[in-house]
């Protein structure tokens, strides 16, 4: 089955990263606040961007993972990307990941990315339920899963270690039901 490479909302173009996205792709993800929270480092190579971007451009040619870069129509640079990845087909389950430069948070750019992505995996890619873990202490993206529907279903304890730094994670969840009456 061949899936839409594009996602379009309002402000936002949804993509496939292709090259040509490597300065914005590790301006996001070299940047310490940014990366606070997630599960790894801050990255420190640049040579990392062109990397990551052919290994998620494969991933995406290959319906293993879908990464779409945020493009910001406006400027028509990257400001983040999100993801569905982990898909397990026979359940229908996905998890789900994101990142937003710090320039754009607060300005709803990252509810409506994720709006279409969830659209897409709950039309596109026929699935049930899409999962998110979040550090607990990153108010911010629970207050954005929230907003999405999404339940906090549990608690994993020292679930991560990231630079020496042990976290737990908040699991959240959404599943398809939820998701098409909020659609309403």
């Amino acid at each position: 089955m061949t899936y839409s490479r594009t996602l379009e909302t309002a402000r936002l173009t949804l993509r496939p990263p292709r090259r040509g996205d490597e300065a914005d792709l590790y301006a996001i993800h070299s940047d310490p606040e940014v990366m606070r929270y997630f599960s790894e480092p801050p990255w420190t190579d640049p040579a990392r961007a062109a990397r990551q971007i052919d290994e998620d451009a494969a991933r995406f040619d290959n319906e293993e993972s879908f990464r779409f870069a945020i493009i910001l129509k406006e400027t028509g640079r990257q400001i983040g990307n999100c993801t569905l990845y982990a898909l397990h087909r026979q359940n229908r389950r996905a998890d789900m990941g994101y990142t937003l430069a710090r320039a754009h948070w607060g300005r709803g750019y990252m509810s409506e990315a994720l709006q279409a992505l969830l659209g897409f995996g709950f039309t596109e890619l026929d699935l049930h339920r899409v999962e998110a873990d979040v550090d607990p202490r990153n108010a911010a993206s629970a207050t954005a899963l929230t907003r999405l529907g999404f339940i906090q279903e549990g608690l994993l304890r020292e679930r991560w270690i990231v630079a020496e730094e042990v976290s737990d994670s908040a699991m959240y969840g959404l599943l398809r039901r939820d998701w098409k009456t909020r659609q309403r």
